[in-house]
């Protein structure tokens, strides 16, 4: 099975399964020296990790992360890091039945007719579990990008047809962090937490939107043509489980503007003496390079599929069943994604970074 790294210099392949012994991955392309322990992946798993709110699923998996290889003496040596996560409570007992059949919008029917086989212990390969070892490998991104004063924010901006308009000028960590859903703005934080128990309680669940904004981007992170840093990153954000959707800047709302309305005129910033825009309808990238300006995008996150209510589906053998959900899940995944958007993100800008050196240091 092809498709498990991400990244072309600081590069991250991730393995396991949903229930099996353990998740991890390793990462190639961090630099030596780089002062590193599990003290400093550990907050961010804690972030991403199940049962943390009743909001989220029960699973209760301390996520403790473990560096195999790549760091001697508390310093990065330049050599592959390995990391593992040890699955402690699995329960694979509760998908015994998913092996005979079908679950609606689940991977189990496409995974089947691809590979001829399958494991249907909590989606196996394509359980979100398996964010976790990309959440611990975006906290080891995050300490070479915090060196570059490189901050990336992602919030809950909506759950369902609640939308927070919360100034992006005054996020911040500590708001983002108040409350379970992690939304800055405690009012919509309310109205979604309720949004979120009233789904679980119907046995139904409920989607919505990730905003992930990041400061102090430089110019030039990115690549013409395919590697073109939206592009890096809208691949790494429908990497994450249930995202749908991936916008920039004014993203489809864009194109009901005319250019000379959407165009982000230039100007030199008299106290920095960098070159800005006026506007951000560009989102912080033109031309599949950076811009200098705040890098912004929404990810847009589907209900999850897996639903407490009776539903039709078809067997192995293509016979009509019905199925209703069982497990523990998320009644709605955005909580636990917004630090999932983090990790990406950061994978995609250090990888970028990196890259970037090249033309700097030569």
């Amino acid at each position: 099975m092809p498709g498990d790294s991400i990244g072309k210099i600081f590069r991250v392949t991730n393995w396991g399964e949903s229930h099996g012994p353990a998740v991890g991955c390793v990462v190639e392309g961090c630099p030596a020296g780089i002062e590193l322990s599990s003290v400093d992946i550990q907050p961010l798993l804690d972030r991403r990790r199940p049962g943390q709110s009743n909001l989220v699923t029960q699973r209760n998996e301390l996520d403790q992360v473990e560096i195999l290889s790549g760091v001697y003496q508390g310093k990065t040596t330049g050599t592959p890091i390995s990391l593992l996560i040890r699955n402690n409570n699995e329960r694979s007992k509760d998908y015994d039945e998913f092996a005979t059949l079908y679950r609606p919008s689940h991977a189990d029917f496409t995974y089947q007719k691809k590979y001829g086989h399958r494991d249907p212990s909590g989606g196996g390969r394509s359980s979100a579990r398996m964010t976790a070892a990309n959440v611990a490998a975006g906290a080891i991104a995050n300490k070479i990008l915090a060196k570059q004063s490189i901050e990336i924010l992602s919030w809950v901006e909506s759950v369902g047809n609640i939308k927070s308009n919360f100034d992006q000028k005054l996020i911040s960590r500590e708001l983002i962090e108040s409350n379970a859903v992690r939304c800055p703005d405690a009012a919509d934080a309310e109205k979604m937490t309720q949004a979120i128990l009233s789904a679980r309680k119907e046995g139904d669940t409920i989607g919505g939107v990730i905003r992930c904004v990041v400061n102090g981007m430089p110019v030039g992170l990115g690549e013409p043509l395919f590697d073109k840093l939206e592009a890096d990153l809208a691949k790494a954000m429908m990497s994450i489980n249930a995202s749908k959707g991936v916008e920039f800047g004014s993203g489809f709302d864009g194109t009901q503007m005319k250019g000379s309305e959407h165009n982000d005129l230039f100007f030199k910033d008299e106290n920095s003496g960098l070159v800005r825009t006026t506007t951000n309808y560009s989102g912080g990238i033109q031309g599949g390079i950076s811009n200098g300006m705040p890098l912004d995008f929404r990810v847009a996150f589907k209900p999850v599929a897996t639903i407490m209510q009776k539903q039709a589906t078809l067997n192995v053998q293509d016979e009509k069943v019905e199925y209703s959900g069982r497990g523990r899940h998320d009644p709605c995944v955005l909580p636990r994604a917004a630090p999932i958007v983090d990790a990406m993100t950061s994978l995609v800008i250090c990888d970028h970074w990196l890259r970037h050196k090249i033309y700097l240091d030569y």
